[in-house]
């Protein structure tokens, strides 16, 4: 093989092999974070009973006792699905517990409807 061939080479391919090589290593570490691998089935999601927490505390006031109602909120729920089973609005669960995210509800989460 001509030198200056085999030169021309190893200026084009060695960058070449060097990215081919960093591509694969990517692909195959967020493919090990995403936990996706072709040989290993994922797990059965396991099932856990949940059930229903209400709880009613008592506040004194001035003008007398106010009842605080509150929901653990379960899987699947909604502040939407909330508020329809707690004869409520959904604005009014907002207002009732300002620093709640309605996008991340989890289960177990206590909010208040009353």
């Amino acid at each position: 093989m001509d030198p200056r061939r085999r030169e021309e080479i190893k200026r084009f391919g060695a960058p070449a092999a060097f990215l081919a090589a960093v591509t694969i290593a990517v692909l195959l570490i967020k493919a090990g974070l995403n936990g996706a691998s072709s040989n290993v089935e994922p797990a059965p999601p396991t099932v856990q009973p949940l059930t229903t927490r209400q709880t009613t505390t008592t506040r004194a006031r001035s003008t007398g006792t106010v009842a605080a109602r509150y929901y653990a909120i379960q899987s699947g729920d909604t502040l939407g699905s909330v508020a329809a089973s707690q004869n409520t609005t959904v604005a009014t669960l907002l207002r009732l517990n300002p620093g709640i995210d309605p996008q991340s509800l989890h289960v177990g989460q206590r909010i208040r409807v009353g």
